[in-house]
């Protein structure tokens, strides 16, 4: 008969703190959320913005993302989580919804790229745009693997 006591409790792994963060999934994957989302803010910039409602909030996503991401990036680089379970239940909701609004602003830049094709300046537009929708698409999945791969550690 398996024991249940402190001796169980302490088998959970360890939040990671320092550059063991970036050997450790699923928290390996910030890095790469934010610069993928920071090639989306950049060449959602780079275009001359046809439709600013929509890729307004593509803009308001990916640089509040890459901002809050930085941050929590930090206070795992710095420790500051303390070994703490609420730590991961914070991450995975962060993550969860961050990749819910990341999904609706990827198919708005998807749709501004297709608007763009006919559009003024069209070729420029049209791939700076292409390459904004893939970087969406490629991080939101990159938020959707760091959100359900924290119940599988």
């Amino acid at each position: 008969m398996a024991s249940v006591g402190p001796s169980a409790a302490s088998t959970q792994p360890a939040l990671p703190s320092g550059p063991a963060v970036f050997k450790t999934i699923p928290y390996a994957f910030i890095l790469p959320e934010i610069l993928c989302g920071t090639w989306v803010w950049i060449l959602v910039a780079a275009t001359s913005i046809s439709l600013p409602l929509l890729q307004g909030w593509v803009m308001y996503v990916s640089l509040t993302s890459c901002l809050i991401s930085l941050l929590l990036l930090l206070s795992y680089l710095l420790g500051f989580h303390r070994n703490s379970e609420n730590w991961k239940v914070l991450d995975s909701l962060y993550h969860g919804t961050t990749a819910i609004l990341y999904m609706s602003a990827a198919v708005l830049q998807a749709n501004a790229t297709i608007n763009s094709e006919f559009g003024t300046n069209a070729p420029l537009n049209y791939q700076l745009n292409s390459a904004a929708s893939f970087f969406a698409f490629l991080t939101t999945f990159l938020y959707i693997l760091h959100a359900f791969s924290i119940y599988y550690q």
